[in-house]
């Protein structure tokens, strides 16, 4: 597959099997640890999020402020991705001392929902960096969030195909351990077609984050950095992590 060089110094590599869809990653020769977490935060970025944009943008940053503080804050790799009617990258896998948070001020929230695309895309670009990273004797595991306030209503691909990607995340060995999270906001409406998708597609939990109000984000923002921080601490004990509950301020 066609793997490219960025003007940033980063990789960029098609995934296979998803045609048109590329990640970016940091070069491996510029990893220092042994031992890595790869971590995809995929946001809604369709109409409908439209009034609490702000809000979201300021939990990516607080659940990435709270990463840094982590004792294997060195040991992750983050990605992060938003999705409306096409998926875009915000910005590719890279150590968390090199991300600068004002990039998440650029959010602009318009056109329909990706999900299922930017599901199976986030997990392909897992599956594919993390085959690399082993091939070089790297240890890595991995976690994806999906955030999202409705279903999917425009993609590409189906839920059948991210359930085989996430089948392939545990099965095909390039990644000792992976878990992915589908993260509710102002979804009670769309509950049950979403835990449909969550269950059919092997999503790992469902949550529900409840209202889009400052209280909720925060607390998502929370919960996404601690479940980070267990799947980082899992590396390398062939497990994964136990996902922290939420709660939510209703």
């Amino acid at each position: 597959m066609p793997k490219l060089l960025d003007a940033t110094g980063m990789d960029v590599t098609s995934i296979p099997g998803l045609s048109g869809y590329q990640f970016s990653s940091v070069r491996t020769d510029r990893l220092g640890a042994s031992e890595y977490t790869l971590v995809t935060i995929a946001v809604d970025l369709s109409s409908s999020v439209r009034g609490f944009q702000d809000l979201l943008a300021g939990s990516v940053k607080k659940a990435v402020d709270a990463c840094r503080k982590s004792p294997k804050a060195n040991n992750i790799l983050l990605r992060v991705i938003g999705f409306a009617s096409d998926v875009t990258e915000i910005h590719g896998f890279k150590p968390l001392s090199e991300i600068d948070n004002s990039v998440y001020d650029k959010l602009n929230p318009q056109g329909m929902t990706a999900l299922f695309d930017a599901a199976a895309s986030a997990i392909g670009a897992m599956i594919q960096y993390g085959k690399r990273l082993q091939d070089q004797d790297f240890g890595v595991n991995g976690i994806l969030f999906l955030i999202t306030d409705c279903d999917d209503n425009t993609s590409t691909y189906t839920a059948a195909v991210v359930g085989q990607q996430a089948a392939d995340a545990v099965s095909g060995e390039t990644l000792e351990s992976f878990l992915s999270v589908l993260v509710a906001v102002n979804a009670t409406e769309h509950e049950a077609v979403l835990r449909a998708f969550q269950q059919g597609a092997g999503i790992t939990q469902y949550v529900d984050a409840g209202d889009a109000t400052p209280g909720n984000l925060a607390k998502m923002a929370a919960f996404v950095s601690r479940s980070v921080s267990s799947q980082a601490n899992a590396q390398g004990t062939g497990q994964a992590a136990q996902l922290p509950s939420l709660s939510v301020v209703i």
